[in-house]
């Protein structure tokens, strides 16, 4: 077989895309979709199947990635910069909060112990995801699972949302009258969100009170950090990620003013494309990743 053409494959099989994998090879996406091709001649198969968003490998594909992966990647060490070249940087995004507070501390061990590199970005979760499809990160912490096969998501960790205030705050609404009337108890409580359409808010009045949040937010700051800081200085109330607010919740900054027991929760995942970056540590940060967020 041609090298080139398996090289070429190869790349396609780990980013999920042609246009990922004329990245990686610095070739245009034409000449991608052409050495694909010639390959599929040659062994008589189908070896991707076309998506809206990029390809899926076949069984027979899959089969032969397992096959020619581990020689060709130590071909191309011989080749290219020699054992001694450093894993590349791993290329990370996702919710900036979540980053700081939980993945980066955890992956923090790993740059002293083992030279991980890392380059990291946060935003959006449906635009990090078609970022990742693009072939722009390797790895993307979020909370939106990716439909289709083009991605591979793992879950990570389930995040629980808390409704939150000062004790201050507290002793005004009564948590036993909050318990007993619900989102009317909340009516003339200052909200703080991070946008104007409160999505949090909304959706622990829609889960837990069973009703339509109507109210404004008191102040509204793009960042949960900066929402929590704002809830801790006593602006009003939040609806916050558990993991965002347990320093505050534990030394009493902040206090839960509801624990219902079926409070509302979300899923991180851990999403890739198929297959393992070249010079990577990803095998190694998934496993560290996936231990970790077991106590999250």
């Amino acid at each position: 077989m041609d090298l080139q053409q398996l090289r070429t494959f190869l790349a396609v099989h780990r980013s999920g895309s042609f246009t990922a994998a004329a990245h990686a090879l610095r070739l245009s996406q034409p000449t991608v979709t052409t050495q694909i091709r010639a390959l599929e001649r040659r062994v008589g198969l189908t070896l991707f199947e076309r998506l809206p968003r990029g390809v899926a490998p076949t069984a027979e594909a899959a089969e032969l990635a397992a096959r020619i992966a581990e020689p060709l990647d130590a071909l191309e060490l011989v080749a290219g910069a020699g054992p001694a070249a450093p894993h590349r940087p791993l290329r990370l995004a996702g919710p900036a909060e979540a980053l700081q507070v939980l993945v980066l501390p955890a992956l923090a061990p790993l740059v002293e112990s083992e030279g991980l590199r890392l380059r990291v970005r946060h935003g959006q979760a449906d635009a990090l995801l078609e970022e990742l499809r693009a072939g722009r990160h390797d790895l993307v912490v979020s909370t939106v699972r990716p439909r289709g096969r083009s991605l591979v998501a793992e879950p990570l960790a389930d995040e629980e949302f808390v409704l939150v205030g000062t004790p201050l705050w507290a002793q005004r609404i009564d948590p036993e009258r909050l318990a007993r009337q619900g989102a009317p108890a909340l009516c003339e409580v200052p909200l703080v969100a991070y946008d104007e359409s409160l999505p949090l808010l909304r959706r622990y009045w829609r889960h837990v009170f069973g009703v339509r949040l109507t109210c404004k937010a008191a102040v509204t700051v793009p960042d949960l950090r900066a929402v929590s800081a704002a809830v801790a200085g006593g602006a009003g109330v939040s609806v916050l990620p558990r993991y965002l607010c347990r320093d505050e919740l534990e030394e009493g900054r902040l206090v839960a003013l509801l624990e219902p027991e079926d409070p509302p929760i979300d899923t991180a995942f851990l999403v890739r494309r198929p297959g393992m970056p070249e010079d990577s540590c990803m095998e190694r940060v998934l496993s560290l990743l996936t231990a970790a967020g077991r106590s999250w």
